[in-house]
This record gives structure tokens, C-alpha cells and sequence, in this order.
């Protein structure tokens, strides 16, 4: 699309769209720069090596920005809001591209979070961070590839359970926007879907049940490894599902599933890695897993676990037809039963 804004030099009319005075993520603004410090010459070439363009640059971003947080701050709220509809999702590429300006812009953005269960997202990192439990010391995030997998995802259960707000991201810039928003108001963000989960309100109970729930489900998370070792890094037992069987989680230094699946769709190569299997030993489906003595049965039992966790976190199955003729083969057996 054409961007920048109009210039003018000693109120003499230069060039229609100077992309020089603002950045990239400010590309929706419109307007007119009359400048007596440029030269009545200048071109498209000389703004870029002009040193005055650039302070000119950094204070109508400035300008801008603060213009926004006016907007942001009215009490009716309607201006920013019919704004950030139209263009919150351009604004979110302000942080890796303006690092001098990225509080500012934190507190611009706006989210959809558990809070509300709202896909609208008027939400704001202050609003969070004013709701945030006693012992809460991170912001967590779920990224999704739509509001609806994002809110029901199976990472939010325990997060419900203890009350804890978790913001609800489905924008497809969003994951490439937490790779560059570390932290807001002294508060680091946490993608409950990476690594492994460590609440500051857990208390020594909480942590003590979950190191013998380990030590319990031992026999069946060695199983799984050995089932799956070709399809998941590692098998372990986990205590932030409540509802569900099992969840896929990343590593801590593995890309997103979200940016994989982008990258991977525009045909950008991405680096191989597997996904972490986390089972809830206490569901009922773990255990009949557990009590499973036909290793064949159980090895088509645990493959469909983990394309149900693929498909609860919105990812794509390799093989959907194995998947639909093992689902087949075990509602067969039950309909025998």
C-alpha cells in the first residue's frame, strides 16, 4: 500500500508520500510536514542520509503515540476503540520495529483475556497487571490460531481453576509480537504454552502432589516415550490440566506452533523440533491407558491421545487417515464389548 505523508518545504510542495517520517507501523497516518530546515532540492535520496529528518521522525512518532494515549485515556473509550478495530493488529508490529518507543506502544495495545471471554479486544496491559493476584509475578498468554481454540485450550485449565486471568491471542501477528514484548510494568510475559509450568501460587501441597504424581505415572509415561519417541520429544506428567487427557507444550527455546504453522504456510523453512507430551495421570482415559496390557492396543490408544492434543491446540495432523482408522478400530472394539 502507498504510505507517508505529504511534505512541504518552506510551504512549497516537495513530494507526496515521504515514508522517511514515520516508521512502518505507523504506515495508517495521513497528513502534511512543513519543514523551513530542509532544503528546497531535497529528494527521495537526500531525506534518507539528512540528519534533520531524523529527529523530525522521532518527534512526529512521538506526537503520534501521545495523540493515541489521548484517544486510549477518553472515558467513553468509542474513539480508540472503532480505532484499534481497524488497526490494533498494525500497531502490534510497533515493538520489534520501534524499541526506543515499546512501553509506549505496550500501553496502547489492547487483548482479549479470560477476564471477559470476549473476542473483542479492549482489554489493556495495565488493566491486567491492576488484576493480577497477590503472588502473581508473570503476565501469561495463550496463542491461538483463532479466539475460539485460544479460549478453550486445554494450557488455560488449571489457569481457570485458580482464577488466574491469561490473555486470549489469535491475531497472526501476536506471536511474533510476544517474541519481542518481554515484559510490561516490571512483569515478564509467559506463554503458558512453552516449557514448564511453574505458578507462583503453587503451594509446597500443590508441588509436593505433582512430584508423586510423577513418581506414580512413572511406568506410564516410560510406555508413551517408547510409543511415540518419534513423534514428541519427551512424556511427562503434568498438573495444569484438570478437564483434559493431555496437551502438547513447546520448549522453551523451540519456536511457536502458531509462527510454525505461518512460516511453515508461506513456504518459509523452519528449524525441526518435536513437541512435548504432557498427560494428566488422574483423567480417566490415562488410566485405562495405564491398565492397557495389548501393546498394540495401546500404542493406537496413545497416537490418538496426541492427535486429539494436536487438534486441541489447532494444529494440523500428518496423517488424518490413520488417525480416523485407529478411532474406528477402538469404537469397534467398544461397540463389541
Amino acid at each position: 500500500m502507498s504510505r507517508g505523508l505529504k511534505l512541504y518545504v518552506q510551504r512549497t510542495f516537495i513530494l507526496d508520500e515521504a515514508e522517511q517520517f514515520l516508521p512502518t507501523y505507523l504506515r495508517f497516518v495521513k497528513g502534511v510536514v512543513d519543514s523551513n530546515d530542509l532544503s528546497l532540492n531535497v529528494s527521495r535520496e537526500i531525506l534518507q542520509q539528512d540528519p534533520a529528518v531524523e529527529s523530525m521522525r522521532n518527534a512526529l512518532t512521538k506526537r503520534v503515540l501521545d495523540m493515541l494515549g489521548k484517544m486510549a485515556k477518553e472515558k467513553s473509550g468509542d474513539k480508540y476503540a472503532t480505532f484499534w478495530k481497524q488497526f490494533g493488529s498494525v500497531l502490534k508490529e510497533g515493538p520489534a520495529e520501534d524499541m526506543a518507543n515499546k512501553e509506549k506502544i505496550a500501553k496502547l495495545l489492547r487483548f482479549s483475556t479470560t477476564h471477559t471471554d470476549s473476542e473483542v479486544q479492549d482489554q489493556s496491559l495495565e488493566n491486567y497487571v491492576s488484576r493480577m493476584q497477590e503472588k502473581q509475578d508473570k503476565i501469561y498468554y495463550v496463542v491461538a490460531e483463532n479466539f475460539n481454540t485460544a479460549r478453550k485450550s486445554p494450557h488455560l485449565e488449571v489457569f481457570r481453576k485458580k482464577g488466574i486471568e491469561v490473555l486470549l491471542l489469535s491475531d497472526r501477528v501476536d506471536d511474533w509480537l510476544m517474541n519481542h514484548l518481554h515484559e510490561f510494568d516490571g512483569k515478564q510475559f509467559q506463554d503458558v504454552g512453552r516449557g514448564a509450568l511453574d505458578l507462583a501460587s503453587d503451594s509446597e501441597e500443590d508441588k509436593a502432589a505433582l512430584e508423586k504424581l510423577a513418581k506414580e505415572s512413572e511406568a506410564l509415561i516410560a510406555r508413551l516415550s517408547t510409543v511415540l519417541t518419534d513423534k514428541v520429544s519427551e512424556v511427562r506428567a503434568t498438573a495444569r490440566l484438570t478437564d483434559s487427557v493431555a496437551c502438547l507444550v513447546v520448549g522453551d527455546y523451540d519456536m511457536g506452533a502458531q509462527m510454525r504453522r505461518i512460516m511453515e504456510a508461506a513456504g518459509q523453512a523452519v528449524p525441526q523440533s518435536k513437541p512435548i507430551l504432557e498427560i494428566n495421570p488422574s483423567h480417566p482415559l490415562a488410566q485405562l491407558l495405564d491398565a492397557e496390557a495389548d501393546e498394540d492396543r495401546f500404542a493406537d490408544l496413545a497416537h490418538v491421545i496426541l492427535d486429539q492434543a494436536t487438534l486441541a491446540e489447532g494444529g494440523h495432523l500428518d496423517d488424518p487417515a490413520a488417525f480416523v482408522a485407529r478411532l474406528n478400530a477402538l469404537l469397534l472394539t467398544l461397540s463389541q464389548k
